[in-house]
């Protein structure tokens, strides 16, 4: 689980985050949405202590992410350009991750290696692969060491149609396990089959978070699409 209290993130005078209080419950599937600029990357950035908190706090589990760096071991990650070393195979990065996370074979997580058949393409240099399959690298890792909390940045950008699938698929299995999945997103036609709540953003700031079927209801749309539409129409006609 995580709270946000009162988090304000400001860089000189532009204000990034403005006063955030959000609860993000474990067993859910969350899409984090938004126009560009809306906070989205800087709220991610504080949660994963790649940005320092001073005004506010996030609480991950109960303890506060300024206290202890140690739970980010519960958190993995995917973001949407994974930059790894060029000159090492995909079998060299992935042991390299392992070893630093010093966990043993018999707890880690592969359905994804297997199921994206990476193994067969062990031996290329991440410096050669296409931007999907790095991606797919991307998804290996943010899963294999078994988190309670699952970040996915984009994580469907140039994957083809059957890794997206399976992806999405991994997803709401994991979700379906009781851990907390957060997706940002700009493709929200993809979004429909695996989220259960949304949070929308502007300017730094909350303007939604509801459940799915709420925000449906609300909007009178059966499409995740369609909802956000129809807040963004209400939004420039205040």
């Amino acid at each position: 689980m995580i709270e946000i209290k009162n988090l304000t993130k400001k860089f000189n005078r532009f204000t990034a985050l403005d006063g955030l209080n959000l609860s993000f419950t474990n067993g859910k599937s969350i899409a984090l949405i938004g126009p560009n600029g809306c906070g989205k990357t800087t709220l991610i950035k504080c949660i994963l202590g790649l940005n320092v908190v001073e005004n506010g706090d996030i609480l991950v589990d109960g303890k506060s992410v300024k206290d202890d760096y140690l739970y980010r071991k519960d958190i993995g990650y995917m973001p949407q350009i994974g930059r790894y070393p060029e000159n090492m195979t995909i079998e060299q990065t992935i042991r390299m991750i392992k070893d630093t996370r010093k966990i043993s074979e018999t707890h880690l997580d592969t359905e994804l290696v297997e199921d994206f058949e990476l193994e067969k393409i062990y031996d290329k240099k991440m410096g050669n692969l296409s931007g999907g399959t790095t991606q797919k690298v991307s998804a290996v890792l943010a899963f294999m060491f078994d988190p309670k909390i699952i970040i996915l940045d984009e994580p469907t950008a140039g994957l083809d149609p059957l890794a997206s699938e399976i992806l999405k698929n991994k997803i709401i299995k994991e979700k379906n396990k009781g851990k907390l999945i957060i997706i940002t997103s700009h493709l929200l036609s993809e979004l429909d089959d695996i989220v259960s709540e949304i949070v929308f953003m502007n300017e730094g700031k909350i303007i939604v978070q509801q459940s799915v079927s709420e925000l449906m209801t609300d909007t009178n749309s059966d499409k995740i699409s369609d909802s956000i539409i129809s807040i963004l129409k209400e939004m420039k006609n205040r």
